[in-house]
């Protein structure tokens, strides 16, 4: 398994910390890995920018961070602060962040 997709779903901190913690981990590692920031876990970014969260800055200077869903991002209110994050907003799957591409390319899936 040496490329991997975190599609993070959960809008819990401490769950999403550990999205974070592995997927560094795993990189440091030398796998390819990517984060989708999807569903509830889209509202975290404007808190991890807030708070200059460290686990969070280090994933998106490494470059490991593929984008936040769109859809979810104007549904649930965060659009305007993830825009000012400077992540790129997906919307490959009917306004939402697909899964496909990644599999295509032979990701192995890990949503939590």
């Amino acid at each position: 398994m040496d490329k991997i997709l975190f599609y993070g779903m959960t809008g819990e901190k401490m769950c999403f910390q550990h999205v974070l913690m592995n997927a560094l981990d795993l990189h440091a590692d030398g796998k390819n890995v990517q984060i989708i920031f999807e569903g509830a876990s889209v509202k975290l970014v404007p808190l991890f920018e807030q708070e200059q969260n460290a686990l969070y800055a280090k994933a998106k200077s490494s470059g490991l961070i593929a984008g936040v869903c769109l859809a979810c991002s104007k549904v649930l209110g965060v659009y305007d602060e993830v825009l000012k994050s400077g992540l790129s907003l997906l919307d490959d799957m009917n306004g939402h962040a697909g899964m496909k591409r990644y599999v295509n390319m032979g990701y192995s899936v890990i949503s939590m």
